[in-house]
């Protein structure tokens, strides 16, 4: 991928959030002619709630990650390869990452659907893993679709109608599914919770869609509201 200096003034160039190289806000990737990453492979140097950092070529690349995946990875320094959607918008370019190749292909049929953007698709993969929202798109199962943060009944519906019958032949590699979906439902059980909270606060749209899932992948069996509410107000307040 051709790189270019921050201000270079190329018209084709966006943003693209790379760390260790250029200057401190990001370098510029140029995608004229429609390159784009696919693919990335090195060690792991950084995690976060919702992303990972990996070093390939001496170049670290932030790549957001479903949050059940995030537990996946290997220990900080060994090897790791995400397959990679390159998410492109006027101001900026996202990297969201997946370990097996069929939790991509889910994730772009997500994006098909009106009304669901990348964050969202990231959401529910975080929130279930790849086999199991699979599974309920492909059976139907609008009312538990509909516990995923972000996802009401209605956008729960229209992934089931517009879903179902395209997802039945891909292979997720069987990514880990919360036990019976105990887990996963009581996570968003608790951030339903949080999400109402924050907008009784005044709070709206997508700064809670964004705070809900950076909070995501902490979720413990034990953890509260009250507790959750806390750290959200922190990273809303900066």
């Amino acid at each position: 991928m051709h790189r270019t200096p921050w201000r270079s003034g190329c018209a084709t160039c966006s943003r693209i959030r790379v760390s260790g190289a250029g200057p401190s806000d990001g370098a510029l990737a140029c995608t004229a002619g429609g390159t784009m990453i696919a693919r990335l492979h090195g060690p792991l140097v950084a995690k976060a709630a919702d992303h990972a950092v990996l070093d390939v070529g001496g170049v670290g690349y932030e790549v957001h990650v479903p949050a059940l995946a995030l537990d996946d990875l290997p220990l900080l320094g060994e090897p790791v390869t995400l397959h990679v959607h390159t998410h492109v918008r006027e101001d900026a370019i996202t990297l969201f990452g997946f370990t097996h190749p069929g939790e991509r292909t889910l994730f772009l049929r997500l994006l098909g659907v009106t009304g669901v953007g990348p964050r969202l698709a990231l959401q529910a993969l975080g929130t279930w893993g790849g086999t199991a929202l699979r599974d309920m798109l492909i059976q139907g199962d609008e009312k538990q679709l509909a516990r995923t943060p972000g996802i009401g009944k209605r956008t729960a519906q229209r992934l089931v109608l517009e879903l179902a019958d395209k997802v039945a032949g891909i292979d997720t590699g069987g990514s880990p599914a919360p036990a019976g979906g105990v887990a996963a439902a009581g996570s968003a059980d608790v951030l339903d919770d949080l999400a109402l909270a924050l907008q009784n606060l005044g709070y709206a749209g997508r700064q809670v869609e964004d705070t809900c899932a950076r909070l995501a992948g902490s979720i413990q069996p034990d953890t509260d509201v009250r507790t959750l509410l806390r750290e959200a107000l922190r990273i809303l307040k900066g």
